[in-house]
């Protein structure tokens, strides 16, 4: 079976940076983890998983040492990666970095990937969103962040990589109100199901959104589903196959050196 990489189109077309949302391609883990498990939380074999960040960081021309991630808690925490332990990993869910060769990424298995761009400042990051994450404002934290970095906004190129998408996020009677509360417009995220208290979500639609309301122009999402696409990792369809545990999507941005 074969595990295609995703890349985005903008970020792809944006000089001075590499960058890429990693499928399960090129792993050495088995199993339920079979593939690219990047996850240092799951209950893979940790040298496994060890192997695998380091072949993720060489897809991006890193080195396994010159990787960064966080310990990810939903939430709309953004940190200098440039400063952090990389043994001893801060909770946060979003990352900033303005130093040639480091790989920053974060962690996914239906949550959304965001990798975000501004050549011109040389300044890159990478952010988590989950449902809680996006509606907290981890997207708009971080784009904060890169400014007090010298970033324009309106010079950001970002992209949401692969996650669950709109046809596979049911959830239950407790949505839409939290996001209503906030914005009213979000119901147009929310599709209900015929016969049903259960509500299909847009994530990667309502990040977007949060995209749009930062300031960021030069957006897209790559449109992968992990829950329908088996070249990614799948939280929720773990979870209804019954398996004990579930593989984690890394998605890799890095700043090149000038020339």
């Amino acid at each position: 079976m074969q595990y295609p990489h995703a890349r985005a189109d903008n970020l792809g077309q944006t000089p001075g940076i590499r960058h890429l949302f990693l499928s399960r391609a090129g792993g050495v883990s088995g199993g339920i983890y079979a593939g690219l498990n990047c996850g240092l939380g799951s209950d893979d074999n940790r040298a496994h998983v060890i192997e695998n960040r380091t072949r993720a960081a060489r897809t991006v021309g890193a080195d396994g040492d010159q990787l960064r991630t966080l310990y990810q808690v939903h939430s709309a925490s953004v940190v200098d990666a440039e400063a952090m332990d990389p043994g001893d990993p801060p909770k946060a869910d979003a990352l900033v970095c303005t130093r040639p060769g480091l790989a920053i990424g974060v962690l996914a298995a239906d949550c959304a990937p965001v990798l975000f761009a501004d050549p011109q400042a040389r300044i890159v990051a990478a952010a988590h969103a989950g449902w809680r994450g996006a509606l907290d404002g981890v997207v708009e934290a971080t784009v904060a962040e890169m400014e007090a970095r010298g970033a324009d906004r309106a010079r950001i190129t970002a992209a949401v990589g692969p996650c669950i998408g709109p046809a596979s996020y049911e959830v239950g009677p407790e949505f839409p109100e939290p996001f209503l509360a906030q914005d009213t417009t979000s119901e147009a995220f929310f599709t209900p199901r015929p016969k049903s208290d259960r509500l299909l979500f847009n994530l990667p639609g309502y990040v977007q959104s949060r995209l749009k309301h930062a300031g960021v122009s030069a957006r897209t999402a790559t449109g992968h589903d992990t829950y329908r696409d088996e070249n990614f990792f799948s939280y929720r369809r773990s979870c209804h196959r019954h398996e004990p545990d579930y593989g984690r999507n890394l998605s890799l941005i890095v700043l090149d050196a000038e020339a």
